[in-house]
C-alpha cells in the first residue's frame, strides 16, 4: 500500500500546482486577464478632431483691438486692429489634408472702439508700439545733391517713405518733386519758408501751412494728409490749425541727426540699435543718410520690421505673418 501512496500524492499535487496556474478563477489568471484587457490610451492630440484642434488654436490666438489714445509722453497713438481665428475658413482649407496645419489659418481683422481720427488734436510721435513696422520721415527745405541716391537706395530696397517737403523747395525744384511722387513716395507738408512756428502768429501758420499745400497741388496734384513742423517746433495752436486743413502734426521718435555730418555706418547702427515698434525716424538729404541709407534699411529689415509710409504706420491694420504679429 505504501508503494502506491507516494506516486498518489505526487500525482494530486502536481494537479493542484497545474490547476493554480491555467485555472481561470485562479488569482494569478484574472490579474493577467485585467492587464490584458486594459484598453489603450491614445495620444492626446491625435484623439481630437480638426474642429477641436482648430478652436484651440483660436482660444490661444485671438487678440483684442487696441484703441487709439492720448498718451502723456508720446501724445496721439494710433490704434491697432484685433485679430481673431476665422474657423470656418480655416477648416474648409484644411479638409482636404484632414489634419490640422498653422500655414493654412484664415486670419479676421477686428477694429477698435476708438481710431485716430476721433482723438481731439494732439502730435504724433510714433505709431502704435504693437506694429512691427517703422516709417522714415525724410523732410526736404533745401538743396537736391543727394536726393538722387537716396531715391535709388529706396528703389533697389523696395521701400517706400514720406517726403515731407517745404513749399518753397517744391516751387524751385518741380521736377525733383515729381520724381519723388512719381517713385511711389508719400508726400508731406513741411511749412513753406521753414521757420519757426511756434513763434509765428496764427495767421503766418496758416499762411505757412496754405501756401504749400497750394504749390504742392498744382505741382504734385496731391493734398498732404500730414504736416511736419521744422525743426520740430510747435505749440497747440499750431496742431490746431493744422487739423482745421485736414492735416495731423507728425514729429519722431528717433533722429539721425545727419545735419550733424556724422559718420554714415556709426549712425546707421545708432539707429538700428534704438530702433522700436512704431519708430519715426527723421533723416534729411544729406552726405550722411545717402552713404548710410541701406545699411539702415538692411539692419531694421533684419531685426524684423518692416519700413513704410506714415499713412502705413498710422493705419490700425495689422501687419499678419507667421510670427502672428
Amino acid at each position: 500500500m505504501r508503494r502506491y501512496l507516494h506516486p498518489f500524492l505526487f500525482i494530486i499535487l502536481l494537479l493542484l500546482t497545474y490547476s493554480s496556474i491555467q485555472n481561470p478563477l485562479s488569482v494569478q489568471y484574472i490579474q493577467s486577464l485585467k492587464e490584458h484587457s486594459r484598453p489603450v490610451v491614445a495620444n492626446t492630440d491625435e484623439s481630437k478632431t480638426l474642429t477641436e484642434k482648430v478652436n484651440e488654436y483660436a482660444a490661444n490666438h485671438n487678440q483684442k483691438p487696441v484703441n487709439a489714445r492720448i498718451d502723456p509722453v508720446w501724445k496721439a497713438i494710433p490704434g491697432y486692429n484685433g485679430l481673431i481665428v476665422n474657423k470656418e475658413a480655416s477648416l474648409k482649407r484644411m479638409k482636404k489634408e484632414g489634419k490640422f496645419d498653422k500655414s493654412k489659418v484664415v486670419y479676421k481683422q477686428t477694429f477698435p472702439e476708438v481710431s485716430l481720427e476721433e482723438l481731439p488734436p494732439a502730435p504724433i510721435y510714433r505709431g502704435n508700439p504693437n506694429k512691427p513696422m517703422v516709417a522714415f520721415l525724410i523732410n526736404v527745405a533745401w538743396g537736391t545733391e543727394f536726393i538722387p541716391g537716396m531715391l535709388e537706395t529706396l528703389k533697389n530696397e523696395n521701400v517706400h517713405v514720406t517726403f515731407f517737403l517745404d513749399g518753397s523747395w517744391v516751387k524751385k525744384n518741380q521736377e525733383m518733386a515729381t520724381v519723388i511722387m512719381e517713385e511711389g513716395h508719400e508726400i508731406g507738408n513741411h511749412a513753406y519758408t521753414h521757420p519757426d512756428m511756434k513763434t509765428l502768429t496764427n495767421n503766418r501758420v496758416r499762411e505757412e501751412l496754405s501756401k504749400t499745400n497750394e504749390v504742392i497741388k498744382s505741382t504734385l496734384d496731391v493734398t498732404p494728409d500730414w504736416f511736419a513742423p521744422p525743426s520740430g517746433s510747435y505749440r497747440n495752436d499750431v496742431v490746431n490749425i493744422a487739423a482745421a486743413m485736414k492735416m495731423k502734426t507728425i514729429l519722431w521718435s528717433l533722429d539721425t541727426v545727419d545735419w550733424k555730418k556724422p559718420d554714415p555706418s556709426q549712425m546707421a547702427n545708432r539707429i538700428i540699435n534704438d530702433v522700436h515698434p512704431g519708430a519715426m525716424i527723421l533723416m534729411h538729404p544729406t552726405s550722411s543718410t545717402e552713404k548710410g541709407l541701406e545699411q539702415m534699411i538692411k539692419g531694421i529689415k533684419d531685426k524684423g520690421y518692416q519700413i513704410g509710409t506714415v499713412s502705413q504706420l498710422m493705419s490700425e491694420k495689422r501687419i499678419i505673418d507667421a510670427g502672428m504679429r
